[in-house]
């Protein structure tokens, strides 16, 4: 069989790997293609373009970048006419993937998303377009089955793949905390992590405000969970002037040894959350973009964690709540209030409880490859 895959940002490239990876336990000849990320290439993608080269987030920059967008939905519908696959698996990313079903679904191969978007959030009217341009949803999120049971979609719960990545992770993670602050030049202060993101727009808004409250812990350090796919010289920008260790794609091993974390919204926030690491939630946009979105948006959580549950576990601060003060004082209950640590990880595991086991991918894996048989 033939698979092409698109993700457009660093969890759907880690998502899709894991995806592949499961893929080729049930269809040892599967041939994929994919617009992604080092992970999915890793994995045994035919990598045609990076996400870092086609994914633009916010309401300026994508304005700003149209042409590009436009230049690659041509060139990605003509890849996929080409390519000829048995399905076309989309991974979140929906603002380009509704874009590329459309133009495709006329052809004869199965179309499935993989990692809803958060129509439940915000937009909701794209679920038309997703019942109609797609085969079948495999829902990651247990409350997302249900979202989508009322507009009729096929929709199947397979649970979420982050338990698959974190499970595979921890079998071969043998590496002592000694060794990693050896290997990474740390100190043995106790560390907390910043995990500012994984696009530059994202790190170049929550990053300088995370710093500011750097200064009033100078018996922890503090270190950045940096991307390659982010310029090292982003990153050192925001950081001159401060003390601060960066180490690139090591977000696992960090978490594994933190004892906080200051995360912006996103796949990271479940992250910490999975490895019992307690956290601050971050987010801040432009004003403009901001005022668009909390005028569509209609839940009253960002992070994941407090979605999944239905109410606050970790507290977010967001916008206008988003300064160094008020990171300062939540950090601060993290690191020494006993009962602050004691509730968040009660709800940690509340979260773990409804998400289930590991299995996410297989369990994706063998309801594609079942529908294409049929």
């Amino acid at each position: 069989m033939k698979y092409f895959i698109i993700a457009g940002e660093a969890s759907g490239d880690l998502h899709g790997a894991n995806l592949i990876k499961s893929l080729k336990k049930i269809d040892t000849n599967g041939h994929f293609r994919v617009w992604g990320g080092d992970k999915m290439q890793a994995a045994g993608g035919e990598l045609v373009k990076h996400y870092k080269d086609h994914a633009f987030m916010g309401i300026m920059p994508v304005i700003k970048n149209l042409g590009t967008i436009r230049r690659n939905l041509i060139q990605v519908v003509e890849d996929i006419e080409n390519f000829s696959p048995n399905a076309l698996i989309l991974i979140d990313y929906s603002g380009f993937n509704l874009r590329v079903a459309k133009k495709v679904r006329h052809l004869k191969f199965k179309i499935f998303y993989y990692i809803s978007p958060q129509v439940w959030a915000w937009r909701k009217n794209r679920v038309y377009d997703i019942k109609k341009l797609t085969d079948k949803v495999f829902s990651i999120l247990p409350f997302e089955k249900e979202f989508y049971s009322e507009y009729d979609v096929d929709v199947e719960y397979v649970g979420h793949p982050l338990l698959d990545s974190i499970k595979e992770f921890n079998e071969g993670f043998t590496i002592s905390e000694k060794e990693f602050r050896k290997k990474n030049k740390l100190s043995d202060k106790p560390l907390v992590a910043l995990i500012p993101g994984s696009r530059r727009q994202e790190l170049l808004a929550q990053l300088p405000i995370m710093l500011g409250a750097v200064e009033n812990f100078p018996d922890y350090q503090f270190v950045i969970a940096g991307m390659s796919s982010i310029k090292d010289e982003t990153y050192l920008d925001c950081t001159s002037g401060f003390d601060i260790s960066i180490i690139h794609d090591q977000t696992y091993e960090l978490l594994s040894f933190s004892k906080a974390a200051l995360v912006t919204s996103g796949t990271a926030t479940l992250e910490a959350a999975l490895f019992n690491v307690p956290e601050v939630v971050c987010y801040r946009a432009g004003t403009l973009s901001y005022i668009l979105v909390k005028n569509l948006v209609k839940i009253k959580f960002i992070s994941i964690v407090n979605l999944i549950m239905g109410r606050k576990v970790v507290n977010e601060l967001i916008q206008k709540d988003l300064t160094v003060d008020n990171l300062t004082s939540e950090l601060r209950l993290l690191l020494s209030d006993e009962s602050t640590r004691k509730n968040v990880a009660a709800g940690y595991e509340e979260v773990k409880n409804k998400l289930g086991g590991p299995g996410a991918s297989l369990r994706a894996a063998k309801g594609m490859y079942d529908l294409m048989m049929n």
